[in-house]
């Protein structure tokens, strides 16, 4: 049975470029990296993210899809986040339209191709969202 997220594994084109966006706009800790050294598949990092353990191997970058990983934000802190993405060269996309009691998102590719989403809503308040629509139909 499964009981929690294990880690998520991004292929990179280049890791310690990923690695100093990971720190600098989602707050990752940087705990080991393999060096030269191979163990899996290629040369690896590991972050943590509160709980979430992250893995960055070196690879080619993927095709661009809807698939994303979605972060819990501040929509505050919104405005100096998608400005910390600007200054690193990330592709922010325009964000689907959305009601208010969505929450608010940032969506933007990493330089491989990585959809992410910082997201300021939570899943009670989507689903209270969706009840609501619901009734009115």
């Amino acid at each position: 049975m499964v009981s929690d997220l294990s880690h998520i594994t991004l292929i990179c084109k280049d890791i310690d470029k990923t690695g100093e966006f990971l720190k600098k706009i989602l707050g990752a800790v940087e705990y080991y990296s393999t060096g030269k050294k191979i163990y899996s598949i290629s040369q690896e990092k590991f972050f943590k993210i509160g709980k979430l353990w992250i893995v960055t191997m070196e690879g080619e970058p993927v095709a661009k899809t809807y698939n994303h990983i979605a972060f819990q934000a501040d929509a505050k802190k919104f405005a100096e986040l998608r400005e910390e993405i600007k200054k690193l060269g990330l592709s922010i996309l325009e964000g689907r339209r959305r009601a208010a009691e969505e929450g608010d998102s940032i969506y933007f590719y990493d330089y491989d191709n990585h959809l992410f989403e910082l997201h300021s809503g939570d899943l009670a308040g989507r689903l209270k969202y969706y009840q609501a629509c619901d009734v009115k139909r």
